[in-house]
């Protein structure tokens, strides 16, 4: 349940419930860090608590401390509780159930409220049937929330929504059972009268059951995306091989991965996945590795090489040993590593509690003296108490609710069909300070696969004559560079004749008869054996293709070597305006890549960047991110592979090439459905729109209430007035947001 960080210390991961907002997690932070030798970090996104604790303190200890500040606490569930075929539990649930209750029950009440003609006899009797389960039982998470934070002497948005809509109803059953309101034949004129009232007539159920069920529409949204946190690690642990043939006396057995042990052998054909972390001990192949070391060139492996588990063995047959199993495996290392930057992740506290911690201690006040007022000058208890429900009720703002979920509905909207998948409120509060953003190479800047890109002959030769010769020949290989040259061929001279015989020469190319021609097609070593050497002018422009970092193969035939192809990861054509349009936002670009310096200058020569990080490991390129922000910028990584994954997580701001892995595109912000990076300036001008619009509508979602107040603590607001503030709020709001839809 807990592991041990040293011999003094053990650390365990709680998984916290209950928690609305940014300001609870700091709360149980606080909690557990006032323990003896306790440290704690509480992320309200991951809904996380990482705990390190004295050794020989029992963890059920941190998990009472955690109840005893409001909320709930789990220790982890021993391995057997994620068995495979489990069905995963709907989180979401409890809140969707809620929040459609919510909305079937509200909107007649609404309705009735507003439309004088559906006021039948006895009408407010049914809206009070109806408003009663909104707020009691839809309405529960805030009503609990707001008594925890009663407790802890805190006020958020839970708080103002939780007194709101009871005062409203509170005063609605006043009206009703003890005034004039549950009179048969009561209505509510459509009227903007101002004038003061003792309140026996007035009811408000739907205010309460409007609010109510517009909040939830939003918190539902916002936990939605929020739940995505989590999914980076499930999609990094997907990526590994589900089942393995493993060698047990000499047969072969299929045994689900996740039954390997340190020491068994497993077989490994091609286009399978290397089930773990092992060393070759029989064959040779090409194994591709990009998807975790972001190198675009496969790696050639062979009898006593080490290989990596999830990585795709591209050529022949291996047959390897394990030697890592488990949680001690680079693709779990590196899932580590994702958890651990997502956890890291500065919390973002709403901007709607931010408003409200200071909003609502004022609104109570201003309620309560109301209160005082009223009965001090002898108004009557009638007045002095509608006056003050009043001021409570026009305080609620239905449009807060609105203001972030229809400003988030219509910008992702625009960006999806841009091309943009927004995750949340958070990745667009992070746009707005980004100074920095950091490119892959690998996928990002480059097509992210090998491509023909150069063909050089010697004088005399045909160029159509050597693609159509070392093309057939590398047809029949598996070898991704041979791939990249079979698919350039035969796009450039059509169809290809099938070679009379074929050999692959291990690490150093392949041989073959090709329409009666004797062809070599691989290292100029391979040639070399067969006594046919480069010209001069071939080999200082072999020289030259390896110094920019791009991979070159010699060609030769009939005892001649004849030409020198050129194998690149090829530059999207839109890279080089998308760094401009990035420069044009006040970004400054750097490139960052696994792969060698050479490649990566050449790359960023072509494309216009300055700054230059090359041959980086997944984990540096953590250090890399931490390292900038360190140096107090504020970071937005650009990135495709898995190997960018923790670093996705880690930055301010991650954007995922949604052509890239599913590790990638979860543990990002924003994905880039096309792929294209002209379209991540887009994202991020986007992002600060849409942010820019949530804070005018919480501005104005504030505005309308605070202007409604003054009348609320005279008495003399009448239902009518507080229903059209709400909706002239909402209304705004509703405008404001929709014009996100115009975005280019």
């Amino acid at each position: 349940m807990s592991t041990l960080t040293d011999d003094r210390h053990q650390a365990v991961e709680l998984s916290i419930g209950g928690m609305t907002c940014a300001s609870c997690a700091n709360r149980i932070e606080r909690k557990l860090n006032k323990l003896d030798g306790v440290t704690a970090t509480v992320n309200y996104a991951t809904e996380k608590a990482n705990v390190t604790f004295p050794a020989g303190v029992d963890p059920r200890n941190l998990v009472t401390e955690v109840e005893k500040a409001g909320y709930t606490a789990e220790l982890p569930a021993p391995p057997q509780a994620d068995a495979a075929g489990q069905e995963p539990r709907d989180e979401l649930r409890p809140l969707r159930d809620r929040l459609i209750t919510a909305v079937v029950l509200a909107v007649p009440v609404i309705a009735m409220a507003m439309v004088p003609p559906l006021q039948f006899t006895n009408w407010q009797w049914l809206s009070l049937t109806l408003a009663a389960p909104v707020v009691v039982y839809a309405g529960w998470p805030f009503h609990k929330a707001a008594w925890t934070n009663l407790r802890h002497g805190a006020a958020t948005m839970d708080t103002l929504v939780s007194i709101g809509t009871l005062a409203a109803l509170g005063w609605s059953l006043w009206a009703l059972f003890f005034g004039t309101a549950g009179m048969p034949g009561m209505t509510h004129p459509f009227e903007f009268t101002i004038e003061r009232t003792d309140g026996s007539g007035n009811i408000y159920l739907e205010a309460a059951a409007g609010v109510t069920a517009f909040i939830l529409a939003g918190r539902y949204f916002e936990a939605r995306s929020k739940r995505r946190a989590g999914a980076a690690l499930r999609a990094l642990l997907d990526l590994g091989a589900k089942d393995v043939a493993v060698l047990r006396d000499g047969a072969e057995l299929r045994i689900p991965a996740d039954r390997l042990q340190v020491g068994d052998t497993f077989v490994v054909r091609p286009g399978e996945k290397i089930a773990t972390d092992g060393v070759v001990v029989e064959g040779a192949s090409a194994v591709d590795a990009s998807m975790l070391t972001g190198e675009s060139v496969p790696v050639d492996v062979r009898v006593g090489d080490a290989v990596t588990g999830a990585t795709v063995n591209a050529g022949g047959r291996l047959v390897v040993r394990a030697t890592r199993v488990g949680g001690e495996t680079r693709l779990a290392q590196m899932a580590k590593l994702v958890e651990e930057a997502q956890t890291g992740k500065a919390q973002v506290q709403r901007l709607a509690d931010r408003i409200s911690g200071v909003f609502v201690p004022i609104v109570i006040a201003l309620a309560i003296g109301t209160l005082g007022f009223w009965l001090g000058t002898g108004g009557g208890v009638g007045a002095a108490f509608t006056a003050a429900v009043a001021v409570l009720i026009i305080a609620c703002p239905c449009a807060l609710g609105l203001a972030t979920p229809t400003a988030l509905l219509v910008g992702t909207g625009r960006g999806a069909q841009l091309g943009i998948l927004i995750k949340g409120p958070e990745a667009l509060e992070s746009t707005h300070g980004i100074d920095t953003v950091v490119l892959d190479k690998t996928g990002t800047v480059t097509e992210g696969r090998m491509t023909l890109s150069d063909v050089h002959v010697s004088e005399g030769e045909s160029e159509a004559e050597v693609l159509r010769l070392a093309g057939a020949l590398e047809h029949a290989s598996e070898h991704p560079i041979a791939r990249a040259v079979a698919a350039g061929a035969a796009e450039r001279v059509g169809a290809l004749p099938a070679p009379e015989d074929f050999a692959n020469v291990e690490g150093l190319g392949v041989q073959g008869v090709v329409d009666g021609h004797a062809v070599l097609v691989g290292r100029p070593r391979l040639l070399a054996e067969w006594s046919q050497h480069l010209p001069a002018e071939l080999e200082r422009l072999l020289h030259t293709a390896q110094a920019g970092g791009r991979t070159a193969v010699a060609v030769g035939w009939d005892g001649k070597a004849r030409a020198v192809l050129v194998v690149a990861d090829a530059v999207k054509p839109t890279s080089e305006e998308a760094v401009r349009q990035l420069a044009a936002l006040g970004l400054t670009p750097v490139l960052l890549t696994g792969d060698n310096e050479q490649a990566a200058k050449a790359v960023a020569a072509e494309v216009g960047i300055d700054e230059v990080i090359a041959e980086v490991l997944p984990a540096d390129k953590v250090d890399v991110v931490k390292r900038l922000q360190a140096e107090g910028r504020v970071v937005a990584m650009v990135g495709d592979g898995v190997n960018d994954a923790a670093a996705l997580a880690q930055a301010d701001l991650g954007l995922a090439m949604g052509t890239g892995a599913d590790a990638a595109i979860e543990a990002s912000d924003l994905t880039l459905v096309r792929g294209d990076l002209r379209v991540a300036a887009d994202a991020i001008r986007l992002s600060r729109r849409t942010l820019r619009t949530i804070k005018s509508n919480l501005f104005w979602a504030f505005a309308y209430n605070v202007a409604a107040l003054p009348l609320a603590a005279l008495g003399l607001l009448n239902p009518m007035i507080a229903g059209a503030a709400m909706a002239f709020s909402s209304v705004f709001v509703v405008s404001n947001s929709l014009r996100l839809r115009r975005f280019r």
